[in-house]
């Protein structure tokens, strides 16, 4: 029997469709592998996503627009962790990640790793950028 784990991002508001965008637009190899969308029948309004897949640095991400509004949003005690291979590309996906979000942890030496950031975006998803 096969066992895989994927990371799932469920959004609310219907921003899936604007946030998978923005996370492929920031890396090389980002790609959409596929968005089922809700239709005019619903349950979901139409055009949110229902169920999608993505890729970003590698690894495969699940996606939707949760169409209940829940208590709940994301939380940085789960982030995505991602080691840049240049100062420079680290300091752009910082800025373009932290860019309408907020910053738990600027770019800086923590002892730890010599460059580290750790911000949340404007979607609410946490990302941790070391540099490799």
């Amino acid at each position: 029997m096969s066992t895989q784990a994927t990371p799932f991002l469920m959004f609310q508001g219907g921003v899936g469709r604007e946030a998978t965008e923005f996370y492929v637009s920031l890396f090389e190899d980002g790609e959409i592998l596929d968005l089922e969308t809700y239709g005019p029948n619903g349950p979901g309004p139409e055009g949110t996503i229902m169920r999608g897949r993505f890729v970003i640095a590698g690894q495969e991400f699940m996606v939707s627009d949760s169409f209940v509004d829940h208590a709940f949003g994301f939380t940085p005690s789960l982030s995505v962790w991602i080691e840049a291979e240049t100062a420079d590309a680290q300091e752009a996906l910082v800025a373009a990640l932290g860019d309408g979000g907020g910053t738990l942890m600027p770019l800086d030496n923590y002892g730890f790793s010599s460059r580290f950031a750790w911000v949340n975006d404007r979607f609410g998803v946490s990302w941790q950028v070391n540099l490799t």
